[in-house]
């Protein structure tokens, strides 16, 4: 029976080998009972800055568990864990024709679900395999020259080929354990098994995506690049067929809808068919870009600490008078702010780093949340609305060329210009008054939280930070509505899953959900026959 103790303390740099010391102290052992050890979570505690520390959880094994139980049973940090079987997947032998459309995290992880039940499906993605893809984003961000069908939000690994690669979810599932050992086995690094903020980097991610794929074709899948889903059939409520790119009808039973959360004219399409879908709150606002020796001093007492990685942060403020909350999101240490438009005539930012996190520059999302009843007009369509207009108001307050608005930190608090403003933002950016391009109720909110945060990083607030806008792809803008087996509740047989679906938000969640989903499938098929 594995042994589990809780909240042993390193300082960064020590080697992990004095856990097992502090491990047969603690317990009056001696090494020959050890039998096995290893660290299953690491996590940094910088509250104290004079004392960073290292948390670790440790599993362990002993010779004689009878009596350890026996007297350590009552230690709080002390957990005992029963032994874990691998899951069984039940093969199942009927063959039944399944599609699934985007190549993102819910898309793949479908698929590789499927695949450990036994089956195949067609995986459809509208854009590019990652290093065709990777050379479009290139030549957008170089000279500003968009392709909407190959960009930053489509081709294969999804949005998140172009990000920062966390693994970070609020969502507590059993098969977190199972999502990360995939990524480690494709490639990804194999610490992220044990870190408490785990992330991958767009560097290494795109190797991942690569191998996963491999992996599908391997075992019977069959990979579409340039495929997109323009149509589908029903015969007797029931999805029978998926068309693609307007012409070729494939047979489908069962359509698994992952196509992320910028896929507009999918959700175009969606309506046209009559598809349940309802509008969704979520958030707008700004890339925030700060000196990352500056975060790491606030951080960590130090601009470059030892052992340590790249400072992150995570902040809030809410005006309960409004309603209104500002916060970060999708913090990338050590990265850049990048353009992630795709459509022509409109500007999103975005942030993304590699995995060793080595940019000088630190960025986060600062944004401000949006309800349903900001939308112009009505209809699950109208959030997509209010992204474009703020995201064409931003091209054309940019110069009309792609680069982005932006404005120094201190400027924007101030309602002024003037003041030097740099940003690692591509494909350039030019000195705008962002306070009048945003909506005013973000605006406002934007410079009470900004402050707010100054209060609890002291130098947040500073001339060395650059806003570039705008941020407003951070999550979908709907919901496809489904019921509690993941059919859609118009039409059987079709499963909206993942981020674009608004069912998750981040690799991770998304991931899960398309997991949800396959098992879905299966366990359907499992009830109708067919099960070895």
């Amino acid at each position: 029976m594995p042994i589990l103790i809780r909240d042993l303390i390193l300082t960064p740099g020590e080697s992990e080998e004095l856990l097992r010391g502090e491990i047969l102290r603690r317990f009056s052992l001696d090494s020959s009972d050890l039998l096995a050890f290893r660290v299953v979570r690491s996590g940094i505690d910088a509250r104290k800055k004079y004392r960073i520390r290292l948390v670790c959880t440790v599993e362990f094994s002993l010779a004689d568990e009878v009596a350890f139980l026996a007297r350590y049973a009552g230690e709080p940090d002390v957990i005992f864990a029963p032994l874990l079987t691998p899951r069984l997947f039940p093969r199942i032998e009927e063959k039944t024709p399944i599609v699934i459309v985007g190549a993102g995290p819910a898309g793949l992880f479908a698929a590789l679900r499927l695949a450990e039940y036994g089956l195949t499906a067609t995986l459809l993605e509208r854009g590019k395999p990652v290093q065709e893809r990777l050379a479009d984003v290139q030549s957008f961000w170089s000279r500003g020259e968009l392709d909407e069908g190959s960009n930053v939000q489509f081709g294969e690994g999804g949005a998140g080929t172009f990000s920062d690669g966390k693994l970070t979810t609020r969502v507590r599932d059993v098969n977190m354990a199972w999502v990360l050992e995939k990524l480690a086995r494709f490639g990804a690094p194999p610490e992220i098994l044990i870190q408490a903020k785990p992330h991958i980097g767009t560097d290494r991610l795109r190797q991942v995506v690569v191998a996963l794929r491999e992996e599908l074709t391997a075992s019977g899948f069959t990979v579409r690049f340039g495929a997109k889903l323009t149509g589908f059939g029903v015969r007797e409520g029931c999805v029978a067929t998926a068309m693609v790119n307007g012409r070729e009808e494939l047979p489908c039973d069962h359509l698994i809808l992952a196509p992320g959360h910028s896929a507009r004219d999918t959700y175009g399409m969606l309506a046209d068919h009559g598809v349940r879908m309802e509008p969704k709150p979520f958030a707008v606002g700004v890339r925030v870009e700060h000196p990352q020796e500056l975060i790491n001093r606030i951080q960590y007492g130090h601009p470059a600490p030892a052992q340590l990685p790249p400072a992150d942060y995570a902040v809030t403020y809410n005006n309960l008078a409004s309603g209104r909350s500002a916060y970060s999101f999708c913090m990338c240490p050590g990265g850049v702010v990048m353009g992630g438009s795709s459509e022509r005539g409109g500007i999103v930012t975005n942030g993304m780093s590699n995995h060793l996190r080595n940019s000088p520059h630190a960025n986060s999302a600062l944004v401000v949340n949006v309800a349903v009843r900001d939308f112009p007009g009505d209809g699950p369509l109208a959030g997509i609305r209010f992204q474009r207009e703020l995201e064409r108001s931003a091209y054309a307050a940019g110069g009309g060329d792609y680069r982005a608005p932006g404005q120094n930190l201190m400027d924007f608090l101030e309602m002024r210009t003037g003041r030097r403003y740099a940003s690692s933002y591509q494909p350039g950016v030019r000195e705008c008054d962002l306070g009048a391009l945003l909506p005013g109720f973000v605006t406002e909110t934007l410079r009470e939280g900004i402050r707010a945060f100054d209060r609890k990083m002291k130098g947040f607030v500073t001339e060395a930070a650059t806003l570039t806008g705008v941020e407003s792809r951070t999550s979908a803008p709907l919901r496809i509505v489904r019921g509690d087996d993941c059919h859609s509740v118009t039409f059987r047989g079709l499963y909206p899953a993942g981020e674009g679906a608004g069912y998750a938000g981040g690799i991770m969640s998304a991931a899960l959900d398309g997991i949800r989903v396959a098992d879905a499938i299966a366990k359907e098929l499992h009830r109708t026959g067919g099960v070895s």
